[in-house]
């Protein structure tokens, strides 16, 4: 099936400067979001991850994307915060607010990869850093080549980790690991952070976006309505009780039974077949 670019546009920033384009691209149920700053390996200022943040808010009230990609143009997948747009805020002395404004776009991108009600594949064509590694372990499914780079960042530039890299890093690795990575600033290439868990694919260069297309097809051809849910209960798995953690449960299963995935996926248990979900 070809793709069928669309070029997204959320207008002019007021006092910011035109945007970036960030690209949008559909093919049938799933949905591509491309960020566009290759020359600057995917780095992003203020405009720009908001831009990102209104691309991700725009597939997620799209009833009919069921599943979303989220890649870099060019060799990587994204640098993180744009450090020449860091050196211009320090010279002006507005560094502190440069970095608020930043930090909160990028909080809310990532919150809206993490609350999206559909899965999210993060297809990594080289670096993830910084805040680029947080937005990569925002999503629900990771992709990567053997050239990846998975570098925390912060430390080089005495900078406090944000987007909520130490959250995911601890979780996914335990306390002591995510502190070996971070206060070595360590180098993670793509074998060893398959090894870790923080990719879940390792592919070929030339068959990187093609396999992103491809998984992405594949959960949304699945009950992405228990999708949603399931990425919300493991967000919520870090932070409650256990008692508060089967009523969140039990909450997402009475829902699920109000919605045709799950009569379908009985029925089909039931007639020995494969089970045809619509999300409804």
């Amino acid at each position: 099936m070809t793709a069928e670019p669309r070029r997204f546009n959320p207008g002019f920033l007021r006092g910011l400067g035109a945007p970036v384009p960030t690209t949008i691209e559909r093919q049938g149920s799933v949905a591509l979001i491309r960020i566009c700053r290759a020359a600057r390996l995917n780095a992003l200022d203020v405009p720009e991850f908001r831009q990102l943040r209104e691309a991700l808010e725009s597939v997620r009230l799209d009833s009919s994307v069921r599943a979303a990609i989220l890649t870099g143009e060019g060799r990587a997948f994204c640098a993180g915060g744009d450090v020449a747009a860091m050196q211009e805020a320090s010279e002006r002395g507005t560094l502190p607010q440069f970095f608020h404004e930043l930090t909160g776009e990028q909080e809310r991108s990532v919150r809206a990869i993490l609350l999206m009600p559909k899965p999210v594949v993060a297809v990594l064509p080289g670096v993830a850093a910084g805040g680029g590694l947080s937005l990569a372990l925002s999503a629900d499914w990771r992709i990567a080549t053997e050239e990846a780079l998975l570098v925390p960042a912060f430390p080089a530039l005495g900078a406090v980790p944000d987007g909520g890299l130490t959250y995911f890093l601890p979780h996914f690795l335990g306390v002591g690991l995510a502190q070996e990575l971070l206060f070595t600033n360590a180098r993670i290439a793509g074998p060893r952070a398959r090894e870790l868990g923080l990719v879940h694919e390792l592919v070929a260069p030339d068959r990187l976006e093609a396999r992103g297309w491809e998984r992405a097809r594949e959960l949304a051809e699945g009950p992405t309505f228990a999708y949603g849910w399931m990425k919300r209960l493991m967000v919520a798995a870090f932070s409650g009780s256990l008692e508060s953690q089967l009523a969140l449960e039990r909450e997402g299963a009475v829902e699920a039974a109000d919605r045709s995935d799950l009569a379908e996926g009985i029925l089909a248990f039931r007639e020995k077949r494969r089970p045809v979900f619509l999300g409804r």
